[in-house]
């Protein structure tokens, strides 16, 4: 299958030529994201690869289809950025890779959690300019405290797993309780029960209408004084207006973001030699204790090969007509 691969890096290319020997595909690497303004440049594919921050917006996908692509292949287990029911009705199919390596998403909310508790990032610049005072670097042990975990999929049930293994109390909020979890001594409480109780909150649901800004002025005034709140899944699960205001009073005590909700422009990209225009995200930089890395949780040697092994696989599967379990629609998901 001829395929047009939009908002590929160095490292994109180099896995996925790795895991095409075996499948074959002809593959054509393009470095612009995929949208309304670009969709005309998968000319000629029957596919196209698409990552977290293109937007298969309806304009994009009937551009699409007017040009013969029939299938959308996800490299990335989030498809907020699609129209389904555009691409139903414009006759596409779009699946995703669901499962690649949920450890290392889980492993980099930990890590957040760590260098902020412990203010490894501040002690990092103190050493190397010779100061090796102690004051403001004091944490707290992570052994009994509790941890509010929202979504309790691959990754959610992996970071449990985890956390447990500090000594940490876990709670959980999901609509769909994972057997996995419950068997290890996870307690499912409501959402609200979630936020009052937990000392560090991690996001771990998938970005939905129904969970757009799902920490909002509401649910951070429910929560603990000083409490550490962890992203590491999509940024618009966050009203990040709202938790600037509460980082200023001091009610989030930390803050450790992967995602941002506008991160498509600012994300994966050197723009260190431009000026930042995005204010919020500006002012998010001020605070001492807030942790921002590029929605790099994903981004290990075997994360990559599996979301490049299994996107082929996909690709493979549609193109032979068998049965694809990646397959996603807006019926299958509503």
């Amino acid at each position: 299958m001829k395929v047009s691969v939009f908002g590929t890096k160095a490292y994109d290319q180099d896995y996925l030529i790795r895991e095409n020997r075996a499948f074959h595909h002809e593959l054509i690497f393009l470095e612009a994201h995929l949208g309304p303004d670009t969709a005309a440049l998968a000319q000629g594919s029957a596919a196209v690869c698409a990552f977290v921050n293109d937007r298969l917006n309806q304009a994009c996908l009937e551009q699409l289809a007017d040009i013969g692509v029939t299938v959308v292949a996800l490299r990335c287990a989030g498809f907020n950025n699609v129209d389904l029911a555009a691409a139903t009705q414009s006759g596409i199919t779009v699946v995703r890779v669901p499962k690649y390596s949920p450890h290392g998403v889980a492993e980099h909310a930990v890590t957040l959690i760590l260098s902020l508790n412990r203010k490894i990032y501040r002690a990092y610049n103190r050493v190397r300019e010779g100061n090796f005072l102690l004051d403001g670097l004091l944490g707290f042990d992570l052994n009994t405290r509790t941890v509010g975990v929202v979504g309790t999929g691959n990754i959610g049930a992996v970071f449990c797993r985890i956390m447990q293994g500090f000594g940490c109390k876990i709670l959980a909020y999901d609509p769909e309780p994972n057997s996995q979890c419950e068997n290890m001594g996870v307690e499912y409480v409501d959402f609200n029960s979630l936020l009052t109780r937990a000392d560090i909150i991690s996001l771990h649901c998938p970005l939905t209408p129904a969970t757009h800004h799902l920490i909002d002025e509401r649910a951070l005034s429910l929560m603990k004084s000083g409490l550490m709140l962890i992203n590491t899944s999509r940024g618009g699960l966050i009203d990040t207006s709202a938790v600037i205001k509460n980082l200023k009073t001091g009610k989030i005590g930390y803050l450790g973001l992967d995602v941002y909700e506008e991160e498509a422009d600012i994300f994966f990209e050197d723009i260190s030699d431009k000026i930042l225009n995005d204010d919020v995200f500006a002012r998010l930089l001020t605070f001492p204790n807030v942790l921002i890395t590029g929605h790099q949780g994903f981004f290990t040697a075997d994360a990559l090969a599996s979301i490049a092994h299994n996107t082929l696989q996909n690709l493979a599967d549609i193109e032979q007509h068998r049965p694809c379990p990646n397959r996603i629609s807006a019926a299958t998901t509503s």
